[in-house]
């Protein structure tokens, strides 16, 4: 007899096999966006605003006018010549023209202060493509070009001057053109050694408009940190880094360096670290990335204060620590289940 196959017990479904069904992420919402940062910012920078035009009067309002004014236009009319979309509600150019505003010499001349909100928007920011894109910091990047161009215009700086219009500025230098004064002829803080610090603390001493205040410059950051836009990371790092720079040579001559209370309150240091070294775009977005780019920044500032040829280095010490950025956050970022970095 011919074998037969038993009949299959398998039930038979036309129902197709499970999938992997794959969802989105249950990514965390946030109300924070790009202009409720950027106008978060603005409002944070009042208070040193206000100081800046109390102590230096009318020449502090005209920068301030034209260093935005101009950003402003300029952004309109670049995006208006490449017909794209309007970008001046965001708020970021007018973040970029009052950083700049304020890191000026409040008497500086109107055209310096136009050409300087140009440049940050046409070659710091509108060039590598718009926000998000840019690698230096605008304002920074325009104000290192307008020193290195118009050095003596960028190092003319009034003491202060009754917020009344119409009364001539006295100019002299700034405590930290002081202490370099000192250092080059030798004679160890100079002049320097007789700046008040609780004058440097409130803001009548000479300085860029909107640096001269440690208080309103700290409140500004107390209320970016309670609206958690600041963290921690990059400006402790890097003031904690140049304080404690600066207290090693102050220990080991302080005839010759001067202390760290000098260095956190004088210049552009409080400002740079709470206000642009944070900025999102140039800096790295991991916590360890941020502190070391605090720390190169901290650094970099002393090393320029104490044997460089410009008095000032914070300017400069964020720039370079923008162009490392990249390679920071590459070094820094967390490293995926399984992967191999190379």
């Amino acid at each position: 007899m011919a074998e037969t196959t038993p009949p299959s017990t398998e039930k038979k479904t036309d129902a197709p096999e499970p999938r992997l069904v794959v969802t989105a992420w249950p990514h965390i919402r946030t109300p924070e966006s790009t202009p409720r940062i950027m106008f978060s910012v603005v409002a944070a920078l009042i208070p040193a605003t206000l100081v800046g035009l109390y102590f230096f009067g009318s020449n502090a309002a005209w920068t301030l006018l034209w260093s935005v004014g101009s950003a402003l236009g300029t952004e309109w009319l670049i995006r208006r010549t490449r017909g794209e979309k309007d970008t001046l509600g965001d708020g970021s150019a007018a973040v970029t023209g009052l950083l700049l505003g304020l890191t000026m010499p409040p008497s500086s001349p109107w055209w310096l202060s136009a050409i300087g909100g140009a440049f940050a928007i046409g070659i710091g920011k509108q060039v590598y493509g718009g926000l998000g894109y840019n690698i230096f910091n605008p304002a920074l990047i325009s104000r290192v070009f307008l020193l290195i161009a118009f050095p003596v215009e960028m190092t003319t700086w009034p003491i202060v001057a009754p917020p009344f219009p119409g009364l001539d500025v006295v100019t002299g230098a700034t405590p930290l053109g002081q202490l370099q004064v000192g250092r080059l002829t030798g004679k160890g803080l100079g002049e320097a050694a007789d700046v008040s610090l609780g004058a440097a603390f409130v803001g009548s001493i000479g300085g860029s408009l909107g640096e001269t205040s440690a208080l309103a410059l700290l409140i500004g950051a107390g209320y970016l940190f309670a609206k958690r836009i600041l963290t921690w990371h990059i400006p402790i790092t890097m003031l904690l880094s140049a304080v404690l720079f600066a207290l090693v040579f102050w220990l080991i001559d302080p005839h010759r360096y001067a202390g760290p209370l000098f260095h956190l309150l004088t210049g552009g240091l409080l400002i740079g670290a709470f206000f642009m070294a944070t900025d999102m775009v140039t800096s790295p977005t991991t916590p360890r990335g941020q502190i070391v780019f605090g720390i190169g920044c901290g650094v970099i500032t002393m090393v320029i204060r104490t044997w460089g040829g410009y008095p000032e280095g914070v300017s400069f010490a964020i720039v370079i620590m923008n162009a490392f950025s990249p390679m920071i956050e590459r070094y820094t970022r967390p490293r995926r289940y399984g992967e191999v970095r190379t």
